[in-house]
């Protein structure tokens, strides 16, 4: 069963989606996290059920990471994406709080050509957990801010709270 329910953030207004799960700290497994006007973010769907307690473990830590005291996030996903998209998001997840990397790097790490870095970018804008799974820690080459779905000003607010400098 789809379970859905919506946090207030620094962000805006969270959208968090899961499935029950009986493996899953709290019962529930996360399938997207959404912020507003999120670049093919989620959007509730008729059939799924409103339950806030099914999340009050994820709630939990992304109260914790946005008042500066988490730094890791301890939460079970659902499975998703091609292949190409889950070596992607399983990049991001090593890439430490409070730093950076250039999509080039991110191709490098799961062995991909340099000319990968337009399908890594790709890869990136379809990651449904956004700030659990932190692609806003990926920049261009030359440093800039680059790309993001939650748009650019979320993503510098995401870096400023890692204290990630400019």
């Amino acid at each position: 069963m789809t379970v859905y329910t919506t946090m207030d953030s620094p962000l805006g207004r969270l959208l968090l989606v899961g499935e029950e799960s009986a493996t899953a700290r709290g019962g529930t497994a996360l399938a997207a996290l959404s912020v507003p006007d999120q670049k093919h973010g989620a959007v509730v769907q008729e059939g799924w059920h409103e339950d806030a307690d099914a999340f009050r473990e994820i709630s939990s830590q992304l109260r914790s990471y946005f008042d500066g005291r988490l730094t890791a996030f301890d939460i079970e996903y659902v499975p998703s994406g091609s292949d190409f998209q889950r070596r992607v998001w399983k990049a991001l997840e090593t890439v430490p709080y409070g730093t950076t990397v250039s999509y080039g790097e991110v191709a490098a790490r799961i062995g991909a050509s340099r000319a990968a870095v337009r399908a890594v970018g790709t890869a990136l804008g379809a990651n449904p957990l956004l700030i659990v799974r932190p692609c806003h820690r990926v920049i261009g080459a030359s440093g800039a801010l680059t790309g993001y779905a939650g748009g650019l000003e979320r993503k510098r607010q995401l870096l400023d709270l890692e204290s990630v400098p400019e």
